[in-house]
Order: C-alpha cells, then sequence, then structure tokens
C-alpha cells in the first residue's frame, strides 16, 4: 500500500543532497509576560488560597477558618497570619502579613497540606497580561490565536511550552530550518527503498528530506509532475518552530523537541516502513534498527492512504499507545468519509479534521463519525478556485519551508492548506498536555483535548468530532488547582440485615479517576462492626473502603483513598452499605468523591 503526504496545495520546494547530521539542540526559548518577574519561583508570596473540604467547619464558618489560618501561622513561625476573606469559589483567602519569601509561605503552606480537612492550599499567584511573540510572520499565525477559528494557543503558554516531550513528524524528513533547528533530536530514515530514497541506500540514521519531487506517470499512469513539498519540515514548524526569536513563526508548542522519522520519498511511502517507524519511534524493537534514544510521547502521521485500517496498521498504533504514546492522524483531504482511508481510521488514534478561517469545516477535509476533532488546516484557495492554485494564502497555515523545486534550496515561510497543516496543532497541543501532566495516558490525552473542544464558528457537514480544539481549554483542565468535587448528601437508612446504596453522577472530568480518588464517608450509626462499606464504579467494579471493623464504636467520617485509576471517570458511582446484624440502625449523611 503506497502513502501520500496530506497537505491540500503542496507547491514548494526542496531539498538535501547529502546526510546532514541532526543540530545540536540550543538553548529552549521562553515567551516572557510583560511585566512578569524574571523568576516567578523567587517572587514574594503575599496570600494563600484555602480549600477546605465540604465537610470541615472552616468550609462555612468565617470564624472557623480565622482561627485555623492564625493556629497554623504560628506552628509554621509567622504570627502575622490571619484569615482574609472568603472568595466566591467558597476558599479562603489567607493573608500572610505582607510579602514573605517562597521558602516561609511553603511553610504555612505544608501546616495546610497536613490537615486531612484541607482539599488544597496555593498560592494567590499573579498573572500578567501575554506578550506578544516577537517572530516576525506571527501576525499571520491567525490559526493560533484569531478568536473566530483559532486555536486559542497563546492563553496556554502561561502553563506549559511543551518542555520535556519529544514529538515524531513521521514523513518527509527534514530539511535545514534555522526556525526549527533548536528543536530537532536524532531521528531515523526508514525509506527502505533506495530508489525512492533518493539517497543511494536503504534505511539509516540519517532523516535528511533529499526531496519527493516526480515527473509525470512516474508515480502510475496519469500522474502528474510535481516538485518536492517539504512536508515533514512545515508540519515540524507548526509544531515546535523556535519562538520569541524574532524570526520567522511560532510553534504551538515551542519547547518541545521534534524527532524527524522520514518515511516518505518519492511516489509516497509503503505500508511497511511506517509501521516500523511508529514502532521505533514509540521506543518499540525493530530489528536491524537501534534503540531511539529518546522515544516521542506524541507521534503525528500527516500521510495516508485509501481503504479501512489494516490489521497492520491497528498492531503498530496499538502497540504505541500501550508505551504511552499519542498518536494523531491527519483525516485526509478527499471531501470523504474518514471511514475509508488509514490510518485515519484505525482505533486509539486521534484523527483530525481540518477547519478554515471562519470556522467552516474546509472544503476538502474528510469528516465522518471517526473524526475525534478539528484543527485549522487553512484554504490557500476557494473550492471553486482552480485547483493548485494559490489564491488566498492568508487563509493558509504559514509554516517553515524551503524554496528548492526538487533538491534544497534556501529555507523560506510558506502557508499550505490540509488537514496535514491540522494535525499537527494537534500533535503540538498533545505535547502541552503531556508537559504540563506527564501522568496522563494517551486515552487521557485524546479525552482532554476533545472534552474541551468547543462548537466550529461556522458549519461541519459530515461530522467534525468533538469541534474546534481549544488549546487553553484543555491545558487549563489538566491542570487545575481545584479538585472537582462530588457529593450526595441524601440521607439513606440503614436498616437491619438490608444493603442500600447511595448514588453519585461524575461528569465533565477527563480521563479515568485519579490513583489517589479522595472517598469521604459520613455515616451515622451505632455500632459500625455490622456494616460493610463499598465504593463500586460505573463498571460495576468494587472497592471496598470499610470491613466490619471497629466493634461498637459510633458512626463513620472518614476520608479514604482508592487506587482508581483503571476506572473511567464519568458515571455513576456507589457508596454501598450493607448491615449485617440486628439491633442497631442508622443512615448514610453524607459522601463525596474528590478526583
Amino acid at each position: 500500500m503506497s502513502v501520500t503526504l496530506l497537505a491540500g496545495s503542496a507547491t514548494a520546494s526542496v531539498a538535501l543532497t547529502g546526510a546532514e547530521p541532526a543540530p545540536a539542540p540550543a538553548a529552549a526559548s521562553t515567551l516572557p509576560a510583560a511585566g512578569a518577574p524574571a523568576s516567578p519561583a523567587a517572587a514574594p508570596v503575599q496570600n494563600l488560597i484555602v480549600g477546605y473540604k465540604s465537610s470541615a467547619t472552616e468550609a462555612s464558618s468565617n470564624k472557623a477558618a480565622a482561627d485555623d489560618a492564625t493556629a497554623k501561622g504560628k506552628k509554621a513561625g509567622n504570627k502575622k497570619a490571619k484569615f482574609d476573606r472568603r472568595l466566591g469559589t467558597g476558599a479562603a483567602l489567607v493573608n500572610l502579613g505582607g510579602s514573605v519569601a517562597p521558602a516561609a509561605a511553603a511553610d504555612v503552606m505544608a501546616q495546610f497540606r497536613a490537615d486531612p480537612d484541607v482539599a488544597y492550599v496555593e498560592t494567590d499567584a499573579r498573572a500578567y497580561a501575554m506578550a506578544t511573540p516577537n517572530d516576525t510572520e506571527y501576525a499571520k499565525q491567525w490559526d493560533l490565536f484569531e478568536p473566530t477559528a483559532g486555536m486559542n494557543v497563546p492563553a496556554a503558554w502561561d502553563k506549559t511550552t511543551g518542555s520535556g516531550v519529544t514529538v515524531a513528524v513521521i514523513d518527509t524528513g527534514y530539511v535545514a530550518h534555522s526556525d526549527v533547528a533548536p528543536n530537532i533530536v536524532a531521528g531515523y530514515d526508514f525509506i527502505s527503498d533506495s530508489t525512492g530514497a533518493r539517497d543511494g541506500n536503504g534505511r539509516d540514521n540519517n532523516p535528511a528530506d533529499q526531496g519527493d519531487w516526480s515527473a509525470a506517470n512516474e508515480c502510475g499512469t496519469g500522474s502528474p509532475a510535481s516538485g518536492s513539498s517539504w512536508h515533514g519540515t512545515h508540519v515540524a514548524g507548526t509544531i515546535a518552530a523556535a519562538t520569541n526569536n524574532a524570526k520567522g513563526v511560532a510553534g504551538i508548542a515551542y519547547n518541545a523537541k521534534i524527532q524527524p522519522v522520514r518515511v516518505l520519498g518519492k511516489c509516497g511511502g509503503t505500508t511497511s516502513d511506517i509501521v516500523d517507524a511508529i514502532t521505533w519511534a514509540s521506543g518499540g524493537s525493530v530489528a536491524g534498527i537501534p534503540a531511539n534514544a529518546t522515544p516521542a510521547k506524541v507521534i503525528n502521521m500527516s500521510l495516508g492512504g485509501s481503504g479501512a485500517c489494516t490489521a497492520t496498521y491497528q498492531n503498530a498504533i496499538n502497540a504505541a499507545v500501550a508505551r504511552g504514546t499519542t498518536v494523531v492522524v491527519a483525516a485526509g483531504n478527499s471531501n470523504a468519509d474518514v471511514s475509508g482511508f488509514s490510518p485515519a481510521s484505525c482505533n486509539n488514534v486521534v484523527s483530525v479534521a481540518a477547519t478554515n478561517r471562519t470556522g467552516d469545516r474546509s472544503f476538502y477535509s474528510n469528516y465522518g463519525s471517526k473524526v475525534d476533532v478539528s484543527a485549522p488546516g487553512g484554504e490557500t484557495r476557494r473550492a471553486t478556485d482552480t485547483p493548485g492554485t494559490v489564491t488566498t494564502p492568508e487563509n493558509g497555515i504559514l509554516s517553515t519551508l524551503n524554496n528548492g523545486a526538487t533538491t534544497p534550496g534556501s529555507e523560506i515561510y510558506k502557508p499550505y492548506q490540509g488537514t496535514s497543516m491540522a494535525a499537527p496543532h494537534i500533535a503540538g497541543l498533545a505535547a502541552l498536555v503531556v508537559a504540563a501532566k506527564p501522568s496522563l495516558t494517551p486515552a487521557q490525552v485524546e479525552s482532554a483535548i476533545k472534552a474541551n473542544a468547543r462548537p466550529l464558528a461556522g458549519t461541519c457537514t459530515g461530522g467534525c468530532g468533538a469541534g474546534l480544539a481549544d488549546a487553553a481549554a484543555t491545558v487549563n483542565a489538566v491542570t487545575s488547582p481545584t479538585t472537582p468535587a462530588f457529593e450526595n448528601g441524601t440521607n439513606v437508612n440503614i436498616l437491619d440485615n438490608v444493603t442500600v446504596e447511595s448514588p453519585i453522577t461524575v461528569s465533565g472530568v477527563a480521563g479515568n479517576a485519579p490513583a489517589a480518588l479522595n472517598v469521604n464517608v459520613n455515616i451515622v450509626h451505632t455500632y459500625i462492626g455490622d456494616l460493610k462499606v463499598d465504593l463500586v464504579a460505573p463498571d460495576g467494579s468494587v472497592y471496598t473502603l470499610h470491613n466490619r471493623s471497629g466493634a461498637g464504636t459510633d458512626n463513620i467520617n472518614q476520608q479514604y483513598t482508592v487506587n482508581a485509576s483503571s476506572e473511567v471517570a464519568n458515571g455513576t458511582w456507589k457508596l454501598r452499605v450493607n448491615d449485617n446484624a440486628g439491633g442497631d440502625t442508622g443512615f448514610i449523611d453524607t459522601w463525596s468523591l474528590g478526583f
């Protein structure tokens, strides 16, 4: 099976004629905010925000909260700490008596964290107006910031820029570009056919893009002549072009690393080469190929071919996801149902449709129930314009490129259109998410992106997944300092020798439940040795909290911690109580779940 790139209008150039070593990574750039301190971690702290559990007296009594703040401050050596006011969320604002050093604030915070009645404590941090990147072409990157159809990326940069995450771009390889070079790490060339690879050999450790130009009929009867696309370099720039370096464009995850993995050459690439690339990029073993020293946490595949997902693709993708790698795939540019294209129709991938500058599905983009989410793919021409022309370049996706018609020339910037351009927006967002919360599984990354997408401003016939991805909303959801809590305060009577249940329906929580799910239980009963108390997950799994211990002790008022990381968070959870004796009764007063 031959696979091709998925840019809708590839009209550019150029490649490398010889082996070119990957440049050494340069220092990552940072994006300062106007008025922000040089080192936020060293900024003095004036206030703390303390969230008490709903069962705590301090959660509703200002006097109790004031007494608690004073007592904890004194224990930490701060005699000036005092309750200031109640926030609209119900949290308590604690004044530390002026600006104190971060270490002194940390001492007070430690006192709060040690209290089981405290759900969370954090500093009352300052926010600043986001500085605009000084990249010279940034103003043309509508796909990052325009409110109508942009992906709301700048607002995510104050929390994450992709540091520590490697994104494998499985594509045409990489042609040297100074705006991407600082973020390149060693990749690999998986093209087995030396003729298609144009490098005189088979697989090797040089992923340099040699150009994918072809003559008329060279790739099949009726195939047109085409120039080199430098497709992989365009994709790489969208994901992680260096940012705030006073040149070119800004990358979405501009402190992430790009691992170029070459699978597409003249006339596309083969399934066998691509699945080996998926395996290697995600840290798996491929016979005859050295181990990947920097396995990718995210894979971008802006490529595809006709036909439903094959077992070969699915097996490679499943194994990559099992290793902890999120796999992002372009939906395709045939204005057809994605179910007829692979690997976009495979399970366990994030399949991405393309949208235009007005928020509609791009005229070329595939669609359907297999699409997971949409992202800007642009339109360098209107649907009615002559195919192959570029009539609206301002509405395309601007990124890094080369001007060589066949072999490499000079580096340039150029707008492309395609689901090839939409997919790296999601790969970049996945890198931001993984950097912000490394513990997330690929399923949780995908769930967070989809759960926080917003409706398209325009229309989508055929199905565009969860909507237009929103970077800031997704990052905020996974980094929120507050713990989502759900409570049932309806009394449920516990009679002798019966089993009763109290339900809580959880919604709006991305992915699985945490490994430390807090279960707060308040049961009024005169003989807790009679009781067995279980937490029942939405799928019916049972976690025992209390099992007929405590003999004649009255009441259960306790927080339990359950490893529920294998359970999907959303759904109906139940507290099940079995009374297995006579003579003592009671009721479930309240219980809650803290995620």
